[in-house]
């Protein structure tokens, strides 16, 4: 997911083309580094058991919101 100031930043910002560049793709890459950091978090969170996510007290509802903080608020 980019966050439409990394866009606006990017585009507003003064420089050469492919300074302009460089820049969105550093955002192309931290965005698919933490899509990919969340998809572990999810993935080994779902494939726990109830009992398992009950012994380290999440609840399986809050899997998606952890992963989330987890990729995305660190």
């Amino acid at each position: 997911m980019i966050d439409m100031a990394f866009l606006t930043d990017t585009f507003s910002a003064q420089g050469t083309l492919g300074d302009k560049l460089v820049v969105l793709w550093a955002n192309f890459k931290e965005a698919r580094t933490k899509r990919a950091v969340y998809r572990q978090t999810f993935n080994e969170l779902a494939g726990l058991s109830n009992r398992e996510l009950a012994d380290l007290g999440i609840a399986r509802s809050s899997i998606r919101r952890l992963a989330y903080e987890s990729a995305y608020l660190n």
